[in-house]
This record gives C-alpha cells, structure tokens and sequence, in this order.
C-alpha cells in the first residue's frame, strides 16, 4: 500500500515555524532515545537527569534536577531510584535540611555518562552536526535564548 504524501496545509510562517519545532525536537529525541537504549541501555530521560548530575560540582537536590529537568517530580524519584540500582548515581541526606536528599554521580555514572554522550553525539551527527554549519548553530542558540526567557 502506498503512502500518501501529506502536507500541513496552508499555514501561517509563525504556525509553520512551531511545528517545524515540534516536529524537529521529537525526531531527534526519539533518534538519541533509540541509540542510548540500543547501546547502554539508558533511556533519554535517565541520560537527562546524569546530565545536568554531570555538569555540577557538588550533590544535587533531587527536588532541583526536578525543576531544570523536562521529567516531573515523580519521574525524576523513578529515574533517580533506577540509576542508583545500577550503581550510577548515591544519594545521601542533606546536611542542611534532613527532608532533602541530595544526588550525585558515582565514578561509573560518570564513565556511563561519557559513553552515552559519546553515543549521543554519533546518533546526531548525520541529522543535525553534518547538516548544521556554525551560523545555523549560532541562529538556534539565540532564538532557544530568546524562547526560554521568560518576560517580566
């Protein structure tokens, strides 16, 4: 059975330009989701929560990598209790307020972290780094400057 060629329709610049967003930030999602699960085993969202682990100093507050997270509340309590059982993430309580817990990652976290980033970028660079110059990349990074700030 063939295929028919669908089109969005007449749409607006504004209107074309978000789904072509949408469009953009759901096939790369989904392509890195395939690779990291293909080769490690790790989903997107536990690879985002040892992301912005990875990018810290000191442990975490698991109610903060929920509010920098696209992972709600419960999710990141699921994601955290997942790479811990694999030994990639300790939690340990807060010295300061004995109702938080705070997070880090372990030295194998951090190793599984590198591993899967670098598997990260090979599944982006034939949709995204080959087909992106530097402009392009410089254009993207204003405009999701400009969409994340938040107006007054």
């Amino acid at each position: 059975m063939d295929r028919a060629d669908l089109t969005l329709g007449e749409l607006a610049a504004r209107d074309h330009a978000f789904y072509g967003l949408v469009w953009a930030g759901t096939t790369l999602t989904a392509r890195v989701d395939q690779a990291l699960v293909h080769a490690h085993d790790l989903p997107l969202s536990w690879f985002e929560v040892m992301l912005w682990l990875h990018g810290q100093s000191a442990p975490v507050a698991a109610s903060d990598l929920g509010a920098k997270t696209l992972l709600s509340r419960s999710q990141v309590s699921r994601v955290i209790n997942s790479l811990q059982t694999r030994g990639l993430v300790t939690r340990a309580a807060s010295p300061t307020d004995a109702r938080s817990v705070r997070i880090t990652l372990t030295d194998a976290g951090r190793r599984a972290f590198a591993e899967a980033d670098a598997t990260r970028r090979a599944a982006l660079a034939e949709v995204f780094d080959d087909r992106l110059d530097e402009r392009d990349v410089e254009d993207l990074e204003r405009i999701w400057q400009k969409l994340k700030h938040k107006p007054a």
